[in-house]
């Protein structure tokens, strides 16, 4: 059977770097093809190319059999290839219709919009989806999922044949996944090639029918997902094999408390929330979307006000109304949304490791001392294995685990003791989440006490000494790490086990 698309000894150079050497791809009608690497393998760069973003320097494209040339986004569109991006790019203020018609609206008499047949398209297409959406309402207040709906259906409204789909899921809880996979499913059945580009194992097991993946700008193999363990996967996309093992529980039993939380309460989101933790420690939060696992990380950090509680660190009580308070006291905060929270995109890697603490750098005269920072910069850089052409990097072109790093090491250089990461591997391939797990194991061994919240469960089973599971604003248990099972934690997340609202002693 010929394939909707093939590529083959696809080329790109950019200045000083070779993107894509000799890489291949073939997408089938009515097919689920993953397409896997790490940051900077290649992935992005072979679907601008494909989708008429970038030109290739060498290669044939291939189109339902026909050789194929995109000299714009446009004119791949107008082909049938269709990409959503990671970045949803809807306009708010814009009705469903308007965002999926915007610049071909349906015309009557040749100029006045003709917006009654707009809506019925965009219901057509909704319903070929079965989704409920109304075509009028505005994109504001949509959720993510929603919002990606909305943008499937605009691709469809291209008479597309071929859809990327760049990690959808990234934003999405497990019941807008669902619901996400249920249209894929549709799509599929209509005989649709899908692409897609995502960094979750269990989702490429469920979803997809055949998996590619790339390693450094090349095709490393293609094979069906039946037949391809995950370990095969991973050995595949970071060309070694990673260890995985079992969580190694210290004995903290003489270890000093360095975080005790007691009765945090705001309204419905926390309440009357208590639990300890000790230096060396990694104690991971577990819960469902909207359990309250943010918010008391938020609270802690004084980064929203609280009702009641009490906040001790190293055994002093400590008053903390906003994040400056937090910071004095010790406790660093990690945002789940690293890109807006956590950096300065613009900004080099040396001035977002210092961001936290330029009164260090300070002379006398108040200016900073550029060179001190420049060295500090270069020891976070070697210590924590930063990987960038030099401390003058612009922090927006690393990738998501080295950005992650960063603010790794912008909180140790204010020596913080606690540290809260809010999940610390969203968005980031499996190779780098392996470096961010033995760095935050480094941590604690160093004596540093550490929270971990992840929507991942098998990512708190790996890291976790104890695990806390939080529902619906209240701690409901607390697990020991390494013995643990999803199971246990899914029943005390939708308070199927034994409520718990204070700690065992």
């Amino acid at each position: 059977m010929t394939p909707l698309i093939r590529m083959s000894g696809i080329e790109k150079r950019f200045p000083g770097v070779h993107a894509l050497r000799n890489v291949q791809f073939d997408l089938r009608a009515g097919e689920v093809h993953a397409l896997m690497g790490e940051n900077g393998a290649g992935k992005s760069t072979l679907m601008k190319i494909l989708s008429g973003v970038y030109q290739r320097d060498a290669g044939e494209i291939e189109l339902g059999g026909q050789k194929v040339s995109f000299a714009t986004p446009r004119a791949a569109q107008d082909a049938g290839i269709g990409i959503i991006h990671q970045e949803l790019s809807l306009m708010n203020d814009l009705s469903l219709a308007q965002n999926i018609y915007i610049g071909r609206e349906p015309r009557r008499m040749g100029f006045i919009v003709d917006d009654a047949r707009m809506e019925r398209d965009a219901e057509a297409l909704f319903a070929q989806m079965n989704v409920s959406l109304r075509p009028a309402q505005l994109v504001q207040g949509l959720s993510i999922a929603r919002q990606q709906m909305v943008e499937i259906a605009k691709a469809l409204s291209h008479d597309t044949q071929v859809l990327v789909m760049d990690e959808p899921t990234a934003a999405l809880n497990s019941r807008e996944i669902d619901e996400l996979f249920r249209i894929i499913e549709g799509l599929r059945a209509a005989g649709k090639g899908i692409i897609y580009i995502s960094h979750k194992m269990d989702e490429i097991r469920r979803i997809s029918d055949r998996v590619t993946v790339m390693r450094d700008g090349q095709w490393i193999g293609t094979r069906d997902t039946a037949d391809v363990t995950l370990d095969q996967i991973i050995t595949m996309m970071v060309g070694r094999e990673l260890a995985q093992g079992d969580v190694q529980i210290p004995d903290l039993a003489q270890a000093e408390v360095a975080l005790d939380v007691r009765g945090l309460t705001r309204g419905r989101e926390i309440r009357d929330v208590s639990f300890t933790l000790r230096r060396g420690e990694i104690l991971g939060f577990a819960g469902l979307m909207g359990a309250g696992r943010t918010e008391v990380a938020r609270a802690i950090f004084g980064a929203d006000p609280v009702e009641r509680g009490e906040i001790r660190v190293h055994g002093r009580p400590v008053r903390i109304r906003t994040p400056v308070d937090a910071v004095r006291a010790g406790i660093g905060y990690l945002s789940e949304d690293r890109k807006h929270l956590g950096l300065a995109l613009p900004m080099s890697v040396r001035d977002n490791i210092a961001l936290t603490a330029f009164d260090k750098f300070r002379n006398m005269a108040g200016l900073l001392n550029e060179a001190s920072m420049a060295q500090v910069a270069r020891d976070s850089i070697r210590a924590l294995d930063i990987r960038t052409p030099s401390d003058r990097q612009e922090v927006r072109l690393l990738s998501g685990g080295n950005q992650q790093k960063i603010v790794i090491a912008k909180w140790l250089l204010r020596d913080c003791d606690v540290l809260i990461f809010d999940e610390p591997t969203r968005g980031i391939d499996v190779g780098a989440k392996s470096e961010i797990y033995r760095l935050l194991n480094d941590l604690a061994a160093e004596g540093r006490a550490i929270i971990v919240i992840s929507s991942e469960l098998p990512e708190i089973l790996r890291l976790s000494h104890r695990i806390a599971v939080m529902c619906e604003g209240r701690l409901t248990g607390f697990l020991p790490g390494g013995e643990a099972t999803q199971e246990q934690i899914m029943a005390l997340a939708t308070q199927s086990g034994s409520i718990l609202q204070q700690e065992p002693a």
